[in-house]
């Protein structure tokens, strides 16, 4: 789960409006690269996020802003929230056109600029093509050049999710879990590598899932292994989130001994009580996270752990809270994203026994104010060290552990060597090594 962020870019007439998780963002690129083969000139293609309701929330609003600064460009809205209700957004005087998250990376959609959908004149129904995703067994993929705008490069090793945490509604909108082949993956990043990119992250809905659908069942961490071998172009690699549930051992070994596999992982942890892990239908238990987060302190010292989290899931008591606010040292957590708890209808959460509003939101500063402390604790504990950034700006970057980093004079898309000389606010600040 991530939380929704939006970024805008325009080309010809053409603009892509991404909001929520990384493979958003993969998909956003390939989306970009299909319009421009298309005739999709003056179009505005809006890539939604239903994780929370605040991510449709933003979508709305982004698409009423895009009409009133387009009042002639086309519209049209894809993504997890149009896949799940595409109802609402067909009937925004808006919008132009709804597809699902499988026909918007059907090259077809594209050619001749999407035409018109078929029915009355003035049904909302008439804007929508979206198709029952759960029947769907393959995965798209396309060979990305690039990401504009953006340092570092995403490559896509999965889709979908077969689990059901009771609150969560993306597998209405991913499908079932389906690997992309090892071979795809790596013509993806060898391409990526000879374009200059040298950090590649692997997303996708559920990565840990990775293999299980192909033939012979390779893990994660036999696909890490085999990549890294077969693109040694490749500087750094990095993983998006992971289920703690499903770790292999090769993976485990990779961290240990695979200087090019960072030493950052983020967490899909959720809470650190076992009875909220119950309720929510998660497959870990707090004794099976805080022991992953500590063979892997061994195996890789050093290793900086990010996590989601979710404060006041219904029937939470402040017992059940303070048992995941304590997750955040007994883990060594030092990258949170916290997520109030937001209903989703369809979801069995939605049915469960509310805990009030006042307090999923006091609670949710609470984890926030953790979070901010054991952050400060780690970049503290960085002051001296020497690190290697990738610089995504001039004045930015981060380094191996994903720190951010102040500094001057860095090369966009270039590692440099950097001596971290103290901290400001939320940010490292170093100094480029000779």
């Amino acid at each position: 789960m991530r939380t929704a962020a939006r970024g805008a870019k325009r080309d010809s007439g053409l603009e892509v409006i991404t909001f929520g998780c990384r493979l958003n963002t993969y998909e956003s690129e390939a989306i970009r690269g299909l319009a421009r083969d298309g005739d999709c000139a003056d179009t505005v293609i809006v890539n939604t996020c239903a994780v929370t309701a605040e991510a449709e929330r933003q979508a709305r609003q982004a698409i009423r802003g895009a009409r009133r600064r387009r009042p002639q460009s086309r519209i049209v809205v894809t993504g997890c929230a149009a896949q799940i209700d595409p109802q609402p957004f067909a009937a925004m005087s808006e919008v132009d056109l709804v597809v699902g998250n499988i026909e918007k990376l059907d090259g077809a959609l594209y050619r001749g600029g999407f035409p018109p959908a078929a029915g009355p004149a003035g049904d909302p129904s008439a804007k929508v093509r979206v198709n029952d995703i759960m029947s769907v067994r393959e995965t798209a993929t396309h060979l990305l050049p690039g990401f504009e705008g953006r340092a570092r490069a995403f490559v896509q090793v999965q889709q979908g999710c077969d689990h059901r945490c009771t609150f969560c509604i993306i597998p209405f909108g991913r499908g079932p879990s389906r690997s992309v082949a090892i071979g795809e993956i790596v013509a993806q990043a060898r391409m990526l590598a000879a374009n200059g990119y040298r950090e590649i992250v692997l997303t996708g809905v559920d990565v840990s899932s990775f293999g299980a659908d192909l033939p012979g069942r390779p893990a994660l961490g036999q696909m890490v292994r085999r990549l890294l071998a077969l693109v040694p172009e490749i500087a750094r690699l990095r993983l998006s989130s992971i289920d703690p549930a499903e770790v292999d051992d090769e993976l485990l070994r990779l961290f240990a001994s695979e200087e090019r596999l960072m030493p950052h992982l983020h967490l899909s942890l959720q809470a650190g009580d076992d009875m909220v892990l119950k309720r929510m239908k998660r497959r870990h238990s707090r004794a099976q996270a805080v022991e992953l987060c500590a063979r892997l302190g061994e195996l890789r010292p050093g290793i900086a752990f990010g996590a989601d989290l979710i404060a006041g899931f219904p029937t939470e008591t402040e017992a059940m809270f303070e048992n995941t606010r304590r997750a955040v040292a007994d883990c060594g957590l030092v990258w949170l994203h916290v997520f109030p708890f937001s209903p989703r209808p369809g979801t069995p959460a939605a049915k469960m026994p509310r805990v009030p509003t006042r307090t999923v939101k006091a609670r949710a500063a609470r984890l926030r104010e953790e979070g901010a402390r054991a952050g400060r604790r780690y970049l503290e504990s960085r002051i001296g060290a020497r690190a290697r950034v990738l610089a995504e700006r001039e004045d930015f970057g981060r380094c191996e552990h994903f720190a951010p980093v102040r500094l001057r004079g860095g090369t966009p898309g270039e590692i440099v060597p950097v001596t971290i000389t103290g901290v400001t606010g939320d940010e490292l600040m170093g100094e480029i090594a000779p």
